[in-house]
């Protein structure tokens, strides 16, 4: 998740310095005086535009180095330098490899097969080439960041030995790959052409997707192919073959020439603008009007605070799983309704990209700012308006007649599902009310017992809004003790636990593990 959390920082950088740059949005608009060549704001914008691209153009270093990092479960610096290791000389293998066969030539190769990476001239394997490095290390270092070498070699034991062994093992990958990535590269390739071929109904089956993964915490995994590789598409962009919806849509905002931002990529993103900006709000209102009378003001502050959470930021989970748990039917329908808002923008040629969340941020500046006849951004409007209406009836519809406990309709005996802050610190108070501990302290030592003790923990991370831990054994965890910490939600799969807080859980995540060592 850290190179994902720089993209919208990124995108910021490269569609402001893109948009304010570009010749015709300056006539357009009689701007030649103010952000013409030479003027000091064209200067400083052109900066931005350069500082925001080049992180788009090294995504698969960053994975690499982000990868590994997240994935090592200790010295996760020694990770992130291996990571990078790993990926140079798996990279610089595969340019000797393709020297030697004479591989380097043009038309040696299928066109879009070769890429530059960190200028070295490369098999095309973009991100997928940095998670592979990523991985791959992380599995060395946490096998050998504490091996004991003999005496005489002990200079090189414990964490010196990851860098070692990652350049030896990548070396004999990038061998590897040189024969193998040709035949990966053909399978995702035609395995984009295959949902490119299915139109608008694979349209709709990739935003139902995405959504319904959601709660399992897969939707990553199953869109970042689309957005960063050849299964969402190659496009030739002032003479470069770039591949992926979101580096496609990022190299045409980055391009003097463009047009009109390509639909075949956009249609993997633009479609979650009508749903974060109009049907949340409407499923919303429906949950606030169908709650008790005598709950309404609690509910409204929730609600309020997570739909102007998902329009405002792109973060949906708050609101989603507020409906999530009490009627997985809702849900359900929501699913459905995300498919179709992803088909209908396809349809109607919506060509608005975003970094890292169908935001209000992302649809002004990558949408509304490059104007209609690039994005037809107000078809996504139009698309949106009527979704309003129909996610506010059909969920008051199912909550009414199915009587789905949703915020504000529980039992007297049952507690809201979501907490306000003063609620959270009235139960870690009633939890532990003589501890002079600081309300951080409280929160972990409260996760820790959720999870069944220090001893029961195995591996610590986060995402954007959840904790995932790895536990020795998932009977000990304590579901409402977790709740009580502040958890909208927790997802058991194995021995793998996700505890969902929000996007506040980088900092639940570090108090965490200060307590796990303070244990120590």
């Amino acid at each position: 998740m850290l190179p994902i959390a720089l993209l919208p920082v990124a995108g910021l950088f490269l569609g402001i310095g893109a948009s304010f740059t570009n010749q015709a949005t300056i006539e357009s608009y009689g701007l030649q005086s103010l952000l013409g060549d030479g003027t000091v704001l064209h200067t400083l914008l052109t900066v931005m535009k350069s500082a925001g691209g080049v992180v788009f153009s090294n995504l698969p270093v960053i994975f690499a180095i982000g990868v590994a990092l997240g994935m090592a479960k200790k010295e996760k610096e020694v990770a992130a330098i291996s990571g990078a290791i790993g990926f140079l000389i798996m990279h610089a293998t595969i340019n000797a490899m393709l020297d030697i066969h004479g591989l380097l030539a043009p038309g040696a190769l299928p066109e879009g097969s070769l890429g530059m990476t960190l200028g070295i001239n490369s098999l095309q394997m973009g991100v997928f080439g940095g998670v592979i490095a990523g991985l791959g290390v992380a599995v060395l270092h946490n096998r050998f960041y504490r091996i004991e070498l003999p005496a005489m070699f002990s200079f090189f034991g414990g964490t010196r030995f990851i860098p070692i062994i990652s350049a030896v093992t990548y070396l004999v990958v990038g061998i590897l790959m040189f024969f193998i990535w040709p035949t990966i590269q053909n399978g995702i390739l035609h395995l984009g052409d295959l949902v490119n071929s299915a139109g608008y109904a694979g349209t709709f089956i990739y935003g139902l997707t995405e959504r319904a993964l959601i709660p399992f915490g897969l939707h990553h995994v199953f869109a970042m192919p689309f957005l960063q590789t050849g299964l969402g598409g190659t496009e030739l962009i002032d003479g470069v073959a770039v591949s992926g919806a979101t580096n496609i849509f990022f190299a045409e905002l980055a391009s003097p020439h463009t047009q009109q931002f390509s639909v075949e990529a956009t249609r993997f993103m633009a479609g979650k603008y009508p749903f974060y900006l109009f049907g949340i709000p409407g499923a919303a209102l429906a949950i606030y009007h169908t709650a008790r009378p005598e709950k309404r003001k609690l509910v409204l502050g929730l609600l309020l605070s997570a739909t102007l959470t998902a329009v405002v930021t792109g973060i949906t989970e708050p609101i989603e799983f507020s409906f999530l748990f009490a009627a997985p039917l809702l849900y359900g329908m929501h699913c459905v309704l995300a498919g179709l808002s992803f088909m209908l923008c396809h349809i109607f040629n919506v060509g608005v990209g975003q970094t890292f969340s169908g935001s209000l941020i992302d649809f002004v500046l990558f949408g509304v700012m490059q104007g209609n006849a690039k994005t037809h951004w107000i078809n996504a409007i139009l698309i949106g308006i009527p979704l309003f209406p129909i996610y506010y009836f059909s969920f008051r519809f199912a909550i009414t007649r199915f009587n789905f406990k949703t915020p504000g309709r529980e039992d007297d005996t049952e507690e809201t599902k979501l907490y306000t802050r003063k609620d959270i610190q009235a139960r870690d108070q009633k939890i532990n009310p003589m501890s002079n501990k600081t309300k951080s302290e409280d929160v972990s030592a409260l996760i820790i017992s959720g999870l069944g003790g220090a001893v029961n923990i195995s591996d610590i991370d986060c995402c954007a809004t959840r904790l995932r831990i790895t536990v020795v054994d998932e009977r000990l965890v304590d579901d409402a003790m977790l709740k009580a910490s502040g958890a909208k939600g927790v997802v058991k799969k194995g021995n793998g636990i996700q505890v969902i807080y929000g996007p506040h859980v980088t900092l639940i995540k570090s108090g965490l593990e200060v307590c796990l060592d303070n244990a120590e």
